[in-house]
């Protein structure tokens, strides 16, 4: 399954940050963030808990920029 979500994140470093951190997250297939439209679409594995898998994804998105936020 893949969702987008709206993020706000100040530049595109961290952008590229947030991506490698959600990537990592275990439950996530994929993720892209982009900074230009401020969004990250994710594939989630199959039979992932999508909202377990997001908060953690949050958890390890804000050790390496402490400043982002995930919509959801």
């Amino acid at each position: 399954m893949k969702k987008s979500y709206k993020i706000e994140v100040d530049c595109a470093n961290c952008a590229n940050k947030m991506e490698d951190a959600a990537k990592k997250t275990v439950g996530v297939k994929n993720a892209t963030v982009s900074f230009m439209t401020l969004r990250m679409n994710v594939e989630f594995e199959e039979g992932a808990d999508i909202s377990a898998v997001m908060a953690q994804v949050l958890k390890n998105c804000k050790r390496v920029e402490s400043d982002c936020e995930i919509y959801f």
